[in-house]
């Protein structure tokens, strides 16, 4: 979806996505001593804004202005600052190493678009930082439920690690998660790839 759908399906409702961190990045994130973080395609900010309140000095990004906005006002009820960044992260450079913890959770785009992505995501972690990828796998389409139906924009752990090029890769895997469905709780299949820069 270009910048104008997704505007507007951020608005269509309070909101799109959970109000609580993504499992996942809680697992992995949770453990590590707060810093600098960067959150790629943060949409309404909720893993920005949980890292934030574990201590995290966070800046944000997303295309999406009504994303941006609606994540402004729930970092503010929450009672924590967040740099919020409104851009397209195909064409933004973020500052080479200057960052702790790299997230990128649930982009969705083609293989090139996304290793461009991380690519420069990679650049912008400091020695011993960690890049943390989630994302729904293409295993999905047939075993699990939920997320985007076009394979184009689906990865399985090995190419999602191949993107991080020189970094090492620490897990590359399927992870599951539990969805509530109208027929009762289903499993989604997502890739996971924790990488760091030695």
């Amino acid at each position: 979806m270009d910048r104008h759908q997704w505007d507007e399906r951020y608005a269509s409702r309070e909101l799109v996505w959970s109000a609580e961190p993504n499992v996942f990045v809680a697992e992995v994130a949770g453990p590590l001593p707060p810093g600098r973080a960067l959150d790629v395609a943060c949409g309404e900010g909720r893993n920005a804004i949980w890292l934030a309140t574990r201590g995290w000095r966070v800046t944000a990004i997303d295309f999406s202005a009504v994303a941006i906005g609606k994540a402004r006002r729930l970092a503010e009820a929450a009672g924590v600052a967040v740099d919020w960044l409104c851009d397209d992260v195909l064409a933004w450079q973020p500052l080479p190493e200057n960052f702790e913890l790299v997230l990128l959770s649930y982009l969705q785009l083609p293989a090139g678009d996304m290793a461009a992505v991380v690519g420069r995501a990679a650049t912008a972690l400091v020695p011993g930082g960690a890049l943390l990828l989630v994302g729904h796998a293409r295993a999905n389409l047939a075993g699990g439920v939920g997320g985007p139906q076009d394979p184009s924009v689906l990865y399985e752990p090995g190419e999602a690690a191949a993107w991080a090029g020189q970094l090492e890769v620490a897990r590359a895997e399927h992870v599951y998660r539990s969805v509530d469905t109208p027929e009762g709780p289903r499993r989604a299949i997502d890739t996971l790839v924790v990488a760091v820069r030695r």
